[in-house]
């Protein structure tokens, strides 16, 4: 029997301007009650299995304890400061707790509220980088086709312009070069030829390791990460990693950087940073990027200053997510997750439309030619129960970490029941 929406669905849907939406065609969003675990608990009743924690945030799952009351300490001590001329316990020892985590040498910590303005930020880094040493020429980012770092118009001008979200903006942003990965012989060959004629322009190269998250989850090997280290290294360019996707064990190790035995000069951080509870984010940069800003002269300062900077709660919440994985043992779930994907989806190879499965971490991929009613598909999955949201012509799961074995099969077995009725 169907369940009428409660009130405040009703009474307040009509003000809302959803994400990525198109709000005259997409059908009404569902409404959420609660959650726990990897479960989503709708208002009318029924229970969805989460296959994408939340945008890649809820790594430990929904409603975890030590989170929800590390984060009920601090709310009675103190919500919120502001960061300008004061600091606090729970920033501070949030910032120690990630630069011990870190490869060596990623030393200090700008904090943010969300992915795309730690990327705005790690950007402005590096430009101003330059010119605090007296060089104005070097304002672009070198970024990569299939490549994306967040909305803002910043990040939106280094996100690949042809497949990314934000083509319309074309001739209205910045420009930046984009170009191929260098992951096989000609696009290596292409990349080198690209700084030997325009590294004098460059401020930094900007990627996201090992995997291209929202531009298509398109993988690439270490390799790639070390021949970008050793060209930035040859031409004294800084080198940026986008881990906002990445960070926190999705890959299989803590942070994608350490397969490659590389460490950026700046990297980025957010999403599962405070285990899905609240908006945080850092740009983490080494020392020798902030001793440019050390200076007698104003001018030389980071002038930015986000409102809700280092938030107390998010931070509290940050601590407690650390704590957990150092406590529990995220990366051999990891582990498990990425051999149980690589099983469960492998039927998907047979199907007439799928082009691809891949698995990373606790990441698993289905790309197929087309998704051609992405509502639809998207309607399928809630009637099998299960929160799955496909977008361009990709499925895919990266579940909490946290997941029992039981959920994830049947996230699995409904991606493979419902990529099989398109035929």
């Amino acid at each position: 029997m169907a369940v009428a929406p409660p009130g405040w669905y009703s009474a307040g849907l009509r003000h809302i301007w959803l994400p990525y939406t198109q709000m005259k065609t997409t059908p009404p969003p569902l409404a959420v009650a609660r959650t726990h675990g990897s479960r989503i608990v709708l208002a009318d009743g029924r229970e969805l299995i989460d296959g994408i924690a939340s945008w890649w945030t809820a790594c430990h799952g929904y409603n975890h304890p030590a989170i929800r009351d590390a984060v009920r300490a601090q709310l009675d001590a103190m919500p919120h400061v502001m960061f300008g001329g004061l600091v606090h316990a729970p920033a501070l020892t949030l910032a120690r707790k990630l630069t011990a985590l870190l490869p060596a040498g990623l030393d200090r910590v700008f904090f943010t509220d969300s992915g795309s303005v730690a990327v705005e930020v790690a950007m402005k880094m590096a430009v101003q980088y330059w010119l605090n040493r007296g060089e104005r020429g070097r304002t672009q980012m070198l970024a990569f086709q299939g490549g994306y770092h967040g909305d803002t118009f910043a990040t939106m001008a280094v996100c690949d312009p042809d497949e990314g979200m934000h083509s319309l903006f074309a001739g209205v942003l910045p420009e930046h070069p984009v170009i191929a990965l260098p992951r096989t012989e000609d696009s290596i060959a292409a990349f080198d030829r690209f700084l030997d004629q325009h590294a004098g322009t460059l401020a930094a190269i900007l990627v996201e390791p090992l995997v291209q998250g929202a531009g298509g989850m398109l993988f690439h090997d270490a390799a790639v990460l070390r021949h970008l280290r050793q060209a930035a290294d040859r031409y004294g360019l800084l080198l940026i990693f986008d881990e906002i996707f990445t960070g926190f064990g999705r890959t299989g190790t803590l942070f994608a950087c350490e397969q490659a035995g590389v460490t950026p000069d700046i990297i980025t951080l957010s999403k599962a940073l405070t285990g899905g509870t609240m908006a945080l984010a850092a740009t983490i940069a080494r020392q020798e990027v902030f001793e440019a800003f050390w200076s007698d002269d104003p001018l030389h300062a980071l002038m930015h200053g986000p409102t809700y900077m280092a938030n107390a709660l998010a931070c509290a919440a940050a601590n407690a997510s650390l704590d957990l994985f150092a406590q529990e043992p995220r990366l051999a779930q990891v582990a498990a997750i990425s051999a149980a994907l690589a099983d469960g989806l492998a039927p998907c190879r047979e199907f007439p439309r799928v082009r691809d499965v891949r698995v990373l971490g606790a990441i698993g991929v289905v790309e197929l030619d087309r998704i051609d009613a992405i509502n639809a598909l998207k309607a399928r999955f809630v009637e099998c129960g299960v929160w799955v949201r496909p977008f361009r012509n990709i499925v895919y799961l990266t579940p909490a970490i946290t997941i029992e074995p039981d959920d994830l099969a049947l996230l699995m077995r409904a991606v493979v029941s419902v990529l099989n009725e398109q035929r």
